[in-house]
């Protein structure tokens, strides 16, 4: 049976509510709930948690039931020890599944940025009947951008080579000052000053100082390059069915290497897109301009 502990509202974001919830699958993730409507299901990447959605969710919340999970492994979530197929983009989707089940909501709309849009594009694949509606921020396909590697892709990215390695390497390396990792991490993806306000990065920090958070984020990273395209490979012949909206930051590497559209055009029937005037994080550097292009899609009657 489902365990739904309310813990309260959040610091962060007003009339939002925090609750823990554990999955019939054992792990126990800490969601933010506010709105009313029709459920919408919002999927933060790495190295943040659900604030990433601060900026945007409000507003959403006026037509949707807004839900923002702290993914397994990141934020206030459980952090799961054991090996790499535990933070597979398969078991990281069935945590979302079950959680949203849990909450009531059978189907419904997803956006997903960075590594949330990866569990994204595995929940679409898995469970086509659950989503009505995707967006992806930020990414082309993990398949894609791993065969397609050259040395700008590999100076620009270099965490995806470095949290590959065995651990405990990375794990020591970022444990001897995680707060200078991730304010350079986070300095160099986002390209808009001042994005992410003092107390919002204090608090990424505090889950992020947790050695079983940075463990878990390269077990991720690890899944990615491993498990996730052993599945993306048995798999090649599945297709996103539904309706797919890609939004990605014009001065960032995703929108700079590739051409979004076309990469995932390869994976999903129904694409569309648009590039925005930010880096890698639209929704805390450009949120108005990130609602404007959100909305319209997320509303359209063809898309359910």
């Amino acid at each position: 049976m489902n365990a739904v502990i309310n813990q309260g509202d959040s610091p962060f974001i007003p009339s939002c509510i925090l609750k823990d919830v554990t999955l019939p699958n054992g792990i126990r993730l800490r969601v933010a709930i506010m709105g009313s409507g029709e459920p919408l299901l919002l999927l933060h990447g790495h190295p943040q948690n659900h604030l990433a959605w601060r900026k945007i969710a409000p507003e959403l919340s006026q037509r949707f039931t807004v839900v923002m999970p702290d993914l397994r492994g990141y934020g206030d979530s459980d952090k799961p020890e054991g090996d790499t197929s535990l933070y597979s983009k398969k078991a990281m989707a069935q945590d979302i599944v079950q959680l949203m089940s849990a909450l009531g909501h059978e189907r419904f709309a997803f956006v997903g940025h960075d590594r949330g849009g990866r569990v994204g594009h595995r929940l679409a694949l898995d469970y086509p009947e659950k989503v009505d509606r995707c967006v992806f921020i930020d990414i082309a396909p993990t398949a894609t951008m791993y065969a397609k590697t050259d040395k700008e892709f590999a100076t620009r990215y270099f965490w995806w080579f470095f949290l590959i390695q065995p651990a405990p390497l990375p794990e020591k390396m970022i444990g001897n000052d995680p707060a200078f990792f991730l304010q350079k991490h986070i300095e160099g993806q986002l390209k808009t000053p001042g994005a992410t306000e003092p107390e919002i990065f204090a608090d990424y920090l505090r889950c992020y100082r947790d050695p079983a958070m940075i463990h878990a984020a390269c077990e991720d990273y690890r899944a990615s390059a491993t498990i996730d395209l052993e599945d993306d490979a048995a798999d090649s012949d599945k297709r996103i069915a539904c309706p797919l909206l890609l939004l990605w930051g014009e001065k960032g590497t995703v929108g700079q290497l590739y051409d979004v559209v076309a990469t995932w055009q390869e994976k999903a029937d129904n694409v569309s897109g648009q590039a925005l005037p930010c880096g890698h994080s639209p929704q805390e550097e450009v949120p108005e301009k990130m609602l404007a292009a959100l909305m319209p899609f997320l509303q359209k009657p063809d898309s359910a």
